[in-house]
């Protein structure tokens, strides 16, 4: 069985052709009204005998009302069924709803995403705002996704739980979700769908461009302030130290070694607590701290060669240090570390499409 998830906010009148096509294809469809108010009554009476409708008495957000339609499948379903969701401006086809739900209901534990041509026939906004979406996004979770933003997804109801799990209640759910099932190595199936847009400023989006994408890169937000604020406690440690003792190796060392014992307690509690959200677990500290004490060397390391050999000043030597290994910190961080195996690695595959 098909259920196809419709949330609705205001919406057109292109979402009752929308919901009338789906019914024609065997699915039964939840629409959720959220809190549209009651000059929008007649649209979602036209459809209230081929859907279930839900209602928020207010406007509570995309990702409250899709979690408000799984808690409702949850509570209905008997079997294993297939889920879609699509946006309710008709930027979505029914053809490519199908295609979706057909993909997901051949992978179990499988998150299907209908991606767009990220091209000239998409608006700049949000041609824009995809380009830099999925770049961040491949940089924090080690995933590359052709089209983040997208609202057009099917996977099966063995991910329910999980998904009502998932923080967020507006635009950013749909990227905390996209975040979680790369972070749990879920697997991600591409379908390619039409691009369809009524004018070229995308005006039937309820997106907010700023608010909404403050939300959307809150978690990558978060990641990036618990880095940046670990090494600028590091570097002003490591001058305390400096003004204090003399520039020899051995002063060097000791400054270096101080400082960084100090920046990664903080560096793991924050990630544990604000990043990851991860309990501070004997097995996980082992790792981390494993992890710190190899940077450390290859610090102390890389430091003294720019200050020995290259004569570079001990100021400029540490910045250039600490660079050249975030990335290997941040990676095995990510990817190892705090990774939470639920499922195997599947990776992304990409099915042909239009």
């Amino acid at each position: 069985m098909a259920w196809v998830i419709i949330p609705a906010y205001q919406p057109e009148k292109d979402m009752i052709s929308i919901a009338e096509q789906m019914w024609e294809c065997g699915c039964r469809l939840i629409v959720v009204d959220d809190g549209s108010g009651e000059g929008f009554d007649e649209i979602f009476e036209a459809v209230s005998d081929i859907c279930v409708i839900l209602r928020h008495p207010e406007n509570r957000g995309k990702g409250a009302a899709i979690k408000t339609a799984l808690a409702y499948i949850e509570e209905k379903r008997t079997y294993r069924d297939v889920i879609g969701i699509m946006d309710a401006d008709g930027q979505h086809l029914p053809e490519d709803m199908i295609r979706l739900l057909e993909v997901a209901g051949d992978s179990a534990k499988t998150m299907v995403l209908g991606v767009r041509s990220v091209g000239q026939k998409m608006p700049l906004r949000s041609r824009l705002g995809n380009e830099i979406t999925r770049s961040v996004f491949q940089l924090v979770s080690g995933v590359r996704v052709s089209d983040t933003q997208t609202g057009l997804r099917a996977f099966g109801t063995e991910l329910i739980p999980r998904l009502l799990e998932i923080e967020g209640d507006r635009y950013e759910y749909e990227m905390n979700v996209l975040l979680t099932m790369a972070r749990e190595k879920t697997h991600i199936e591409e379908v390619r769908i039409k691009t369809i847009y009524k004018d070229d400023d995308n005006s039937t989006s309820h997106f907010r461009t700023v608010l909404d994408s403050l939300r959307i890169y809150k978690d990558i937000i978060k990641f990036t302030f618990s880095s940046m604020s670990s090494f600028v406690i590091d570097y002003l440690l490591f001058g305390l130290f400096m003004l204090i003792f003399p520039h020899t190796v051995m002063w060097i060392l000791g400054g270096n070694i101080l400082a960084r014992m100090v920046s990664s307690y903080y560096n793991y509690s924050m990630n544990c607590k604000y990043v990851f959200r991860t309990e501070k677990a004997a097995r996980t500290a082992v790792d981390y701290f494993l992890l710190a004490g190899f940077i450390l060397v290859m610090n102390n390391v890389i430091l003294e060669s720019f200050v020995q050999v290259l004569r570079i000043p001990v100021y400029p030597a540490k910045l250039l240090t600490e660079c050249l290994l975030f990335l290997i910190s941040w990676t095995v961080q990510k990817h190892m570390i705090f990774k939470k195996d639920r499922t195997p690695v599947l990776g992304v595959k990409k099915e042909a499409g239009l």
